[in-house]
């Protein structure tokens, strides 16, 4: 079975709807899918009215990842298989949204004072449309007034810690989104661990802080993890006890990145879905 447990759609920073992603997913023969959009559940009852429609094969896992800040860096937490109307999580993930509302805010304040660009807010919520605004969509705004080419540009040259547009992220503590996720009644996942551009030492220091605030598992499987990274985040959860994910962080379709592709573990790890009565028989 290909389970694939972090990916977006345009209900945050990806650039497929719901629908479109459920579609892919099954096309990429995805048997089980949690869709993951940042700090928003918008997308999950989109995803399975049409499962339910269509009376399609895959199963939907509930997910989000929730944005978080240690050691004054932004971590990412994934919540899976939880209860997306419990109170908590409901009042929790309103919360995130106010807080993305005013850093992009923040953001395009910062660009404008340059004099280089204008209606930065308003031109990054049009792209965002409904979903839940990031500094993806106000990268898009930039490639499209032509002051960058791509994305990796746009995040070099203004978005990135340093730069004229960076804003400083408010974001609460990774302990936080673990209680809130367990609270529902799910299981709280450290996102892409070689994500975050820290040294082997950090990524230890990560772990171990990560479990302590009581972290269930970390992502140990995805797309582009290279064979000596998927065998080095095998080997913390299994010294730290922790559960293994797999995610391709899926945001649109690309010849790097694909639904379902290379998820493996490198070692005798225990996946997260071995908690999930219907799937603690599965090999994998």
């Amino acid at each position: 079975m290909i389970f694939d447990l972090h990916c977006h759609s345009t209900v945050s920073d990806g650039k497929l709807t719901p629908q479109e992603l459920l579609a892919r997913a099954v096309e990429r023969g995805v048997d089980v899918l949690a869709l993951t959009d940042h700090d928003t559940t918008g997308g999950i009852a989109l995803v399975q009215k049409e499962i339910d429609d269509n009376q399609l094969a895959i199963k939907l896992i509930s997910g989000v990842e929730i944005s978080t800040c240690w050691e004054n860096k932004d971590i990412h937490i994934v919540g899976l298989n939880f209860d997306k109307d419990h109170p908590a999580m409901v009042e929790y993930l309103a919360n995130q949204s106010v807080i993305r509302e005013e850093r992009a805010m923040e953001i395009a304040r910062r660009l404008e004072k340059t004099n280089l660009i204008e209606n930065v807010y308003q031109g990054s919520k049009e792209i965002a449309g409904e979903g839940q605004i990031g500094r993806g969509h106000i990268a898009r705004y930039l490639i499209n007034q032509g002051l960058v080419k791509d994305n990796a540009a746009a995040f070099k040259k203004f978005l990135a810690r340093g730069k004229v547009g960076y804003a400083p992220s408010p974001w609460l503590d990774m302990k936080s989104a673990i209680d809130v996720i367990q609270q529902a009644g799910g299981q709280a996942i450290l996102a892409h661990p070689m994500g975050y551009k820290l040294s082997g030492k950090w990524i230890r220091k990560l772990t171990i802080a990560f479990k302590a605030a009581g972290g269930d598992g970390l992502e140990a499987a995805g797309c582009q993890l290279a064979p000596p990274h998927r065998q080095h985040l095998a080997g913390l959860a299994l010294e730290y006890g922790l559960l293994a994910s797999a995610g391709s962080d899926f945001h649109f379709p690309s010849s790097w990145i694909e639904l379902g592709r290379n998820l493996y573990f490198a070692k005798d790890v225990t996946p997260v879905w071995t908690l999930w009565p219907e799937y603690a028989d599965v090999s994998y």
